[in-house]
C-alpha cells in the first residue's frame, strides 16, 4: 500500500509505503507529463537508495533526493503510522 505525503506545486506526487519488517520504506516520486504520461523514481529508506528513474534529468533527481533526504524522518515516522 502507499500512502500520499507530498504535492509539489508542478503536480508532482511523493508518495511512501508502509515500513517493512527489513526496516525499510519504498519512496515512489511521481510527475506527470503530457508526453510520456509519467515520469517517476523510486527511492528506498533508510539507506537513501534510488532504484529506479525513467524519464528525469540528474538535476531533477538530485532536486528530488533533497527533498526525501529533508524530509525522511517524517517519512519514516508517517511509515510507522501506516501499519
Amino acid at each position: 500500500m502507499m500512502y500520499g505525503f507530498m504535492t509539489l506545486d508542478d503536480e508532482t506526487e511523493i508518495v511512501h509505503s508502509e515500513m517493512k519488517k527489513d526496516g525499510r520504506i519504498k519512496v515512489y516520486v511521481e510527475k506527470p507529463d503530457a508526453i510520456d504520461g509519467f515520469h517517476h523514481m523510486t527511492c528506498r529508506l533508510p539507506d537513501f537508495a534510488l532504484e529506479e528513474v525513467y524519464q528525469f534529468s540528474d538535476e531533477e533527481v538530485s532536486y528530488y533526493m533533497q527533498i526525501i533526504r529533508a524530509n525522511a524522518d517524517r517519512i519514516m515516522e508517517a511509515s510507522k503510522l501506516d501499519q
